[in-house]
């Protein structure tokens, strides 16, 4: 059994073999220690461990998922990491550059969760307006109290992703 990494460039282009993990399919692993620990792929944060704080969320077949709920061995679609939302050639995804542009993270660790779960919201057509997007991004908790900020992001890169 293989877990796909899907992704552009940098850290993920020039590693792409890497990204290609066998694993015993009894293994009792989550996603999120397979992608830690042993494929190195670190964006994906450890928070609550019990899938409360959405800062493990990652991409699997474009749906979220709190990767510390899965089970690796569960997997079947390609996964997508905050290490692989940009581009090949190395610019940044629609949503990673609307946080910077709009400041919307302060401490950075529940930002790849956040930056992951705002994607979807898009793709999923969830970000009709503020309330959408602050009741779709409420499984993801930032301790420092950027959501308005981060609400305003969603909303730059939503007009970028639709025209994509």
């Amino acid at each position: 059994m293989n877990i796909l990494i899907t992704g552009g460039g940098g850290f993920l282009g020039s590693r792409l073999a890497q990204a290609l993990a066998r694993r015993d399919p009894k293994a009792r692993i989550t996603l999120l220690d397979t992608l830690r620990e042993h494929l190195g792929l670190t964006g994906s944060k450890k928070g609550c461990d019990h899938g409360q704080c959405g800062a493990c969320t990652v991409l699997v077949g474009g749906r979220r998922v709190l990767s510390c709920l899965t089970l690796a061995a569960s997997v079947r679609e390609p996964v997508t990491t905050i290490e692989g939302l940009a581009s090949q050639e190395g610019s940044l995804h629609p949503m990673q550059q609307a946080f910077i542009d709009q400041d919307a993270f302060q401490c950075g660790y529940c930002t790849p969760g956040q930056i992951l779960s705002a994607v979807a919201c898009v793709n999923e057509g969830h970000a009709g307006s503020d309330a959408d997007i602050r009741e779709y991004m409420s499984g993801n908790l930032c301790r420092c109290a950027a959501y308005p900020h981060i609400v305003a992001a969603v909303k730059q890169a939503r007009s970028a992703m639709e025209k994509e």
